[in-house]
């Protein structure tokens, strides 16, 4: 969800990549519906992949997922926010996590565009 958030609106001040410490074998029916029906975002393009798959260092690493980062994930600063998996839940459940995690992204936007700007 970060990751298509994101990419549809911070592409002039970041490049995104997302990726997880465990990640899951697919992204789930119905994030992808809740992003797309609600949202008009498509991420179908997305898949799950581990945080070690990825180049580093990073300049910024948002964690999500309310385990601390390996002392091998290189990052100039780490962000955490707290967002409930909506995994297990049901279609009302992902729009609750997709509605948090797109407040969060745009704080995020707003915030480099000011220190770029």
């Amino acid at each position: 969800m970060a990751e298509g958030f994101a990419r549809r609106y911070g592409h002039d001040v970041m490049e995104v990549a997302s990726a997880g410490l465990a990640p899951a074998g697919l992204v789930a029916p119905l994030t992808r519906k809740a992003m797309f029906e609600a949202k008009g975002i498509d991420i179908g393009g997305q898949w799950p992949k581990s945080i070690f798959e990825l180049p580093g260092p990073f300049d910024l690493v948002i964690n999500i997922s309310g385990h601390p980062l390996p002392p091998t994930v290189k990052a100039a600063e780490v962000k955490t926010w707290s967002v409930d998996d909506p995994v297990a839940g049901n279609d009302s459940v992902h729009l609750d996590a997709a509605n948090r995690i797109e407040t969060l992204v745009q704080q995020l936007i707003l915030e480099l565009r000011r220190t770029q700007g």
